[in-house]
């Protein structure tokens, strides 16, 4: 038998608040990053010092907002109240301090644990607030949550609000990179929940008058749409509905006091039923829910009197109160909805007429294909049993009791050498392992028939979770793990493709990312270095001494477990895949998977030349 560990008043030890929110980060801002991800914790600590200013805005004190970032430093300045000058240091280093427990001050705020601000600064290396009010100012700044400076009550012209810079802690956040774009979509989101206000992000200024009405235009191609938007306004909600014309599955954007409520909740669940039921009743038909929802594209809106989220990043909520005098949140959504969308309907029969049509358009399609996807349905169950493809993980999205569903990983790989060296090498409890069988089929213009009738795609579904809902995704984060040659960007051309046409939401939402791994390694008997691209490697070759080794990797199967850890762990890269705004989804498949036209050709010689080179050195 093993001796039992010494247990003694020297294994008790106290944390202080900064100690324990930097040892335990994922506990207040979910996942880290590297910035490659929207949900990574360097735009979770933006989101935090931002939902301040919101809450300002709210309560009528300030219509404009300026965030700068200049390299790995952020700026936000607020015109708001200020915060009392009294209580600048301690709002940012007490936990459980805060304005917002005060529900007279604010009744429907998205902060109200008191902790925002202070994970902010104890996670970052440098961090300064002002606050200017009654024409004084107090500032103090701080070093990884250390106060290092705190400077006297002074006299100031300037205007009121308050002002907050940091720069996220390079030991915590590892080789981490803002993204413009996720940035700006924080942003977007920000003032569509909030007509009149005014955020300025690096110079450039936005604003929106119809708020969610704007977000479905800004994000859903025009032509795409089945008729205009249905654009519903109450007292505490907001809701826009459109049907796609080509889209498949349903899309949603949820919110709850301004927060982007990205897994949904009790709030989402409330009106995807509202739809339904309100349809139902309008055509006096019990039509199957999937084929009312089928291409659906809505986003609604919110207000909850002290909201309860399901995690700490508040990405689902778990009320199922208004608060008040209010009703339940789905009795609330239901109303609202049976209400409003069912007047729209009467006083609009011809967008009434167009939505019918869809919903029986749907009808046939799933009928004819219910033979089909019962017979997928049980291969998939089958594969399961003895399953060679998915090799899976322990956590899933969705599990907002554990902390890690964020980290969540599906590879998808090529050939048993690739996926065993992943396999080998991966984190069993959040990360797992699709194996593709030889080129996935061209689905460019194909029907969904396709999805379940092609093995492939059809398991890929079905490891995904996703044939009923994006709800009940499986991973938060799906990697196309190819290699670095024109087989493996063939491969992940196939791939987007299919998820564009079939699940395009999986991309729009920021889940599908290419996997970035090393071309060479370059080493000599004291040091090893690994390069992703050619420049890399020719720096490398002059920092080694001697005449190092170079191996270029021609395939994922060449790199052992051993070093594939590096590249699946904290130092893992990823390319985040992106739609360009410019060009519908359909467009994009023409150009890049239709027939061959001189566009696309000038289009690749121009840019794979260089990364041609290099793959065929």
């Amino acid at each position: 038998m093993s001796e039992i560990t010494k247990y003694t008043e020297d294994n008790i030890r106290s944390l202080d608040w900064k100690e324990h929110i930097r040892m335990r980060p994922g506990m207040y801002i979910g996942k880290l990053g590297d910035g490659s991800s929207a949900d990574d914790g360097i735009y979770i600590l933006i989101k935090e010092v931002l939902d301040n200013c919101i809450d300002e805005f709210v309560m009528g004190a300030g219509k404009t907002i300026e965030v700068s970032i200049q390299g790995n430093k952020v700026i936000v300045r607020d015109y708001g109240r200020g915060i009392p000058l009294g209580k600048v240091v301690d709002v940012v280093s007490k936990m459980n301090t805060g304005g917002k427990y005060d529900s007279r001050a604010f009744k429907k705020s998205v902060g109200l644990n008191g902790v925002g601000t202070k994970a902010v600064n104890a996670l970052s290396s440098s961090f300064r607030v002002e606050s200017n009010r009654d024409n004084k100012s107090k500032a103090a700044e701080f070093e990884q949550g250390n106060l290092v400076n705190e400077e006297e009550l002074d006299e100031t012209s300037r205007r009121r609000g308050t002002k907050v810079s940091f720069i996220p802690d390079d030991t915590i956040f590892k080789n981490y990179k803002f993204r413009n774009e996720y940035v700006e979509k924080m942003i977007r989101n920000y003032v569509y929940l909030n007509p009149g206000l005014t955020i300025i992000f690096n110079g450039e200024k936005f604003y929106s008058e119809n708020g969610l009405k704007d977000l479905l235009e800004d994000t859903t191609n025009k032509e795409d749409m089945l008729y205009p938007i249905i654009h519903l306004r109450g007292d505490d909600i907001e809701v826009a509905i459109t049907h796609s014309r080509t889209q498949y599955s349903e899309e949603y954007h949820s919110f709850v006091n301004g927060q982007n409520t990205t897994q949904g909740g009790t709030h989402l669940a409330a009106f995807r039923e509202a739809i339904v039921k309100t349809l139902r009743d309008f055509y006096g038909k019990n039509y199957d829910a999937s084929d009312i929802r089928k291409s659906v594209i809505a986003a609604i809106s919110i207000k909850v009197m002290e909201p309860v989220f399901e995690s700490q990043t508040k990405t689902k909520l778990g009320s199922t109160d208004m608060g008040g005098d209010l009703p339940t949140v789905r009795t609330y959504i239901n109303d609202f909805v049976g209400t409003h969308l069912d007047n729209f309907l009467h006083k609009n029969a011809e967008v009434a007429d167009k939505i019918q049509r869809k919903i029986l358009a749907a009808e046939r399609e799933r009928k004819e294909l219910s033979g089909i996807r019962k017979l997928a349905k049980d291969r998939a169950k089958k594969a399961s049993l003895h399953n060679k493809k998915l090799r899976d993980c322990r956590v899933h999205l969705g599990d907002t009791k554990n902390q890690r569903s964020l980290e969540t990983t599906l590879f998808i790989t090529e050939g048993d050498s690739a996926s065993g060296s992943i396999t080998k090498s991966r984190d069993v409890n959040t990360q797992a392992v699709f194996s593709l069988r030889g080129k996935p089929l061209n689905t460019y213009g194909m029907t969904k028939k396709i999805v379940y009738e092609n093995e492939e795609f059809n398991l890929l579904q079905a490891a995904l979770n996703i044939e009923e809902s994006m709800e009940d995704l499986r991973y938060n984060n799906i990697v196309i793990a190819t290699d670095a040659d024109v087989d493996g960007m063939h491969i992940r051309l196939l791939l987007i493709t299919f998820f564009l046409q079939f699940f395009p939401e999986l991309i729009k939402e920021g889940h599908l990312y290419i996997l970035q791994t090393p071309l060479f390694r370059v080493r000599n008997k004291k040091e090893t270095i690994y390069c992703y691209s050619e420049d890399e490697r020719k720096e490398a070759i002059e920092k080694l001494t001697g005449k190092p080794e170079i191996t270029r990797f021609k395939g994922l199967g060449e790199i052992s477990p051993d070093e594939f850890q590096h590249f699946i762990g904290d130092d893992i890269r990823l390319d985040p895949v992106m739609l360009d705004k410019s060009m519908s989804i359909e467009s994009l498949l023409e150009f890049y998977m239709g027939k061959n036209t001189p566009d696309r050709q000038k289009f690749i010689i121009n840019n794979l030349r260089v990364e041609l080179d290099v793959i065929e050195e």
